[in-house]
């Protein structure tokens, strides 16, 4: 399973409902708009244990139900990747969500696998809402837990109850309920990764799976939880979080680029489709229609300048996000330090990062000793604009569009982008930075195949 898609790794920040809006009424309409509700699988008619049903499941509807995860991430952010979180050993151990078990025994009928993304997106959703109703029910001062021990421990034992309630103690339970104990003192203000270690120590491996808990454990747990509590536990600095910028130009200088695909200096290639315009249509009008008539806005600027040969740098992306953010006037580069994926990266800012990120830029252009692949040039332009952040928002769009100019400046047009916009990177792994490489390379090999075949 992917990383991405599990929700074992979400934060409280990245599911915080207060934080990320949604209209339930409106979810059937949003999902059957998904490109996956297109092309919902046939299940084939064999026995369960057939070794034709479990090839099926692994080669088809796993990644079909990957691809609405991803779909569904692209509308609502990364919270919703939680509506597989099944009870028991579905796609992952211990969740709170009924209505979905795993793509072999959900997925029917086109309408009834729908309707069950549906109801298990709403199911969700309602259990993230009455999370944070019941933090809020307690309202806690860590500066003050000394004189609040007995409600933090009555807190605790409340939560952990009603993950057990909610999960039937499958397999694996244990492992949310200490991700909801972690979302709960982070709520109140201790630093993820602290609540973490702190909720580790208390439950100190005594929950185990298909087996509830003593409640003489949950009382120990909660007391413990409440006492390794310390007034100087508060939220973790700016400073304390390191520079994810400087570690991505590291990792830049370190990707072995020629390593990876090696499609540059062909001829230039267009399909019939314009794969980039319709997933704007697809995906961003499903969220927004505003967004999605901004983001085609800037999609046209980016292939004229494209074609009259235009160099990349921040002036030309902040003509491009004018459109995006549907500003007056182009967005200036962010002043401060900017933090992505709620807050586990932090991109610095000093007296030089515009003029470096404008040198970054330039690399992207063929020609020279260094010169790499278009694919490389590609990936790299993204992650630049991602890791660089030069915007307050809108920045995903913006890598895209980068990426989508260094392809058009060499007259290529994508036939399909779904595999560039479903799946964040990391700013030190250079492996992801090769993945995207991948990814390009794939979309140019089918876009090359659709236009032999006229398609």
């Amino acid at each position: 399973m992917i990383v991405e898609l599990s929700p074992a790794y979400l934060t409280w920040a990245e599911v915080d409902p207060a934080l990320h809006p949604f209209d339930a009424a409106a979810a059937a309409r949003v999902v059957r708009s998904l490109g996956p509700a297109r092309r919902v699988p046939r299940r084939p008619e064999v026995p369960p244990a057939d070794s034709a049903m479990r090839a099926w499941d692994r080669e088809v509807a796993e990644p079909w139900a990957d691809a609405m995860s991803h779909a569904l991430v692209e509308c609502y952010g990364r919270w919703v990747v939680g509506w597989r979180w099944a009870h028991d050993e579905g796609d992952f151990d211990g969740g709170p969500v009924g209505n979905w078990c795993c793509p072999r025994d959900s997925i029917t009928s086109p309408e009834e696998t729908l309707a069950r993304v549906v109801a298990a997106l709403c199911e969700w959703r309602e259990w993230l809402e009455s999370l944070a109703g019941w933090f809020e029910a307690y309202p806690l001062e860590l500066s003050a837990v000394e004189d609040q021990r007995i409600l933090w421990e009555r807190a605790a034992r409340n939560l952990i109850l009603q993950v057990v309630d909610r999960t039937g103690c499958g397999s694996g339970w244990y492992g949310h309920c200490m991700q909801v104990l972690t979302w709960f003192l982070s709520h109140w203000g201790v630093a993820g990764d602290v609540a973490g270690g702190l909720v580790d120590d208390a439950i100190g491996g005594r929950f185990e799976s298909w087996t509830g808990p003593d409640a003489v454990v949950v009382e120990d747990v909660a007391e413990k939880l409440a006492r390794s509590l310390r007034p100087d536990d508060g939220v973790r600095s700016a400073g304390g979080v390191p520079d994810h910028l400087g570690r991505w130009l590291a990792v830049r200088e370190a990707v072995p680029w020629p390593e990876g695909p090696a499609h540059g200096a062909e001829e230039p290639v267009a399909s019939s489709r314009d794969g980039a315009a319709e997933d704007i249509r697809a995906f961003d009008g499903a969220v927004d229609p505003a967004r999605a008539e901004g983001l085609l806005a800037a999609l046209e600027r980016v292939r004229a300048d494209a074609a009259r040969g235009a160099s990349l740098d921040f002036a030309l992306l902040r003509g491009w996000q004018r459109y995006v953010l549907g500003t007056a006037e182009p967005p200036p580069f962010r002043s401060l330090p900017a933090f992505a994926k709620g807050g586990r990266e932090r991109y610095g800012i000093g007296p030089d990062t515009r003029a470096r990120f404008d040198a970054c830029l330039a690399e992207s252009a063929a020609g020279g000793e260094r010169s790499l692949a278009l694919t490389a040039r590609a990936a790299r332009a993204y992650l630049d604009v991602c890791f660089f952040h030069p915007f307050d928002d809108g920045n995903a769009r913006c890598a895209f569009l980068a990426l989508l100019f260094v392809l058009a400046r060499e007259g290529v047009v994508l036939s399909g982008v779904s595999l560039l916009r479903r799946i964040t990177f990391q700013a030190d792994s250079p492996g992801d930075a090769l993945r995207l490489a991948g990814y390009i390379d794939v979309h140019l090999t089918e876009t090359r195949r659709r236009a032999a075949l006229g398609s």
